[in-house]
């Protein structure tokens, strides 16, 4: 295989650019973003002071060309990673976050056809990398899993492609826990939850029960058991994190195969959602030694595509699908709707909180600034962020928000 691995600065200056990022690592941790949705892999910034008062425009700090694809950037330090497309690669990349300066960049060949129904958001790649204890772990749209060093490069392990992979290419970021690294590898109809060794890519767990979606999955504690949950291609299911053994699951199908919308879990509750699919709360309870699925509630009222929603105070905000994008507000308790907002609001939208405060990057480009309250979403400010389609999330961190459109990644700044 032809792997290309570019060094941007020499061996000593990198050498202090580890050290350096490490301290700063130790230091303020909590001003990462190293996966998908953040440090809790839901969509929540831990730490953040709102500007007072918000600045009528954000302030363009520098902005690299960087390849196409709508993976999350993820920063970790004071670098930041990229994972992209340019021509027929796959190229992961490490940036310096205050300068833009790339630090290494590789590149693998990812060939990639697709079902023609996707090809507006173009052939990826579009899950987010995850980084743990100095690797990055990526998904190919081809279904390539790559362990990369975060240090200089190196394809540490990589996984082979299927021989079909899934309709409209992979879209499930990776989870690491603890030596494991677990995402669902495989294409429609023929694949498998799979857990893989950290260090050598070796497989350590399968369920091989259904094909992949296009969520990503979360681990959480439900009744002492640890357990890894996301939508495959037909259900949402979950496994026993250790072993892999199925611990329940539920049918869930969307139109067109697309389950694409991540589990939110509040209390004993799991909350699911999908296009033109009511979204719904259900209980997994331990009945001896398996799993039942109480229902606990449903509605139409909003229903969610490829968007994520948030749990601010057991609340669930979010971008409906309905009225052509409609922001609305959800009692996680009984299901109700608490407040809908106008139509005709975004195709999309990749959404971030800090406590009350919300980040909605629209995918025209659009940054939308506002606060949950128990009754609504009030809007504060908007921002032009990009000229392009904006499918990634942004990363934010301090004063600080990443933006990654189309093909270029640009650092924008609250003053």
């Amino acid at each position: 295989m032809r792997i290309w691995r570019i060094w941007c600065v020499g061996l000593a200056v990198v050498g202090g650019v580890l050290v350096a990022s490490g301290a700063l690592l130790a230091q303020e941790p909590d001003g990462d973003w190293p996966q998908w949705r953040g440090p809790d892999r839901n969509g929540t910034l831990r730490l953040f002071t709102p500007p007072n008062p918000w600045p009528e425009r954000l302030t363009e700090r520098w902005q690299v060309e960087v390849g196409e694809g709508h993976a999350t950037p993820v920063l970790v330090g004071s670098r930041i990673y990229t994972f992209s497309r340019v021509g027929e690669d796959e190229v992961m990349q490490s940036l310096d976050a205050a300068s833009g300066d790339v630090i290494w960049r590789t590149s693998y060949p990812a060939p990639f056809s697709f079902d023609p129904s996707a090809d507006p958001h173009g052939p990826g790649p579009k899950a987010t990398p995850t980084f743990s204890a100095g690797r990055l772990y990526a998904l190919g749209i081809g279904g390539v899993l790559s362990a990369f060093d975060a240090g200089d490069g190196e394809i540490l392990w990589q996984t082979p492609a299927p021989s079909v992979g899934p309709l409209f290419g992979t879209a499930a970021s990776p989870l690491v826990d603890g030596n494991l690294v677990i995402t669902h590898v495989g294409g429609h109809d023929d694949g498998a939850l799979t857990a893989f060794d950290v260090s050598t890519g070796a497989v350590r767990w399968a369920w091989p029960g259904d094909g992949p979606g296009y969520s990503s999955p979360i681990l959480i504690e439900l009744d002492g058991t640890r357990q890894v949950i996301t939508q495959s291609q037909n259900h949402v299911v979950s496994v026993d994190a250790a072993t892999g053994a199925l611990l329940w699951q539920r049918p869930f199908l969307t139109p067109y195969a697309q389950n694409s919308i991540d589990a939110v879990v509040v209390d004993d509750q799991v909350i699911i959602a999908g296009t033109q699919m009511p979204t719904a709360a259900f209980r997994p309870l331990r009945v001896g030694n398996a799993w039942a699925l109480e229902d606990v509630w449903e509605s139409g009222e909003a229903t969610f595509y490829m968007s994520n929603a948030l749990l601010v105070d057991r609340l669930l905000f979010g971008l409906s699908e309905r009225n052509s994008g409609q922001y609305a507000l959800l009692d996680t308790t009984s299901g109700d709707t608490i407040w809908t907002g106008a139509g005709r609001q975004a195709e999309s939208a990749a959404l971030v909180r800090a406590g009350q405060t919300v980040f909605s990057l629209e995918v025209d480009g659009e940054l939308v600034v506002g606060e949950v309250t128990a009754t609504a979403f009030e809007e504060i400010s908007r921002y032009e962020v990009a000229d392009s389609p904006t499918w990634a999330q942004p990363t934010i961190s301090g004063n600080r928000v990443f933006i990654k459109d189309l093909d270029t990644l640009t650092l924008w700044t609250f003053d």
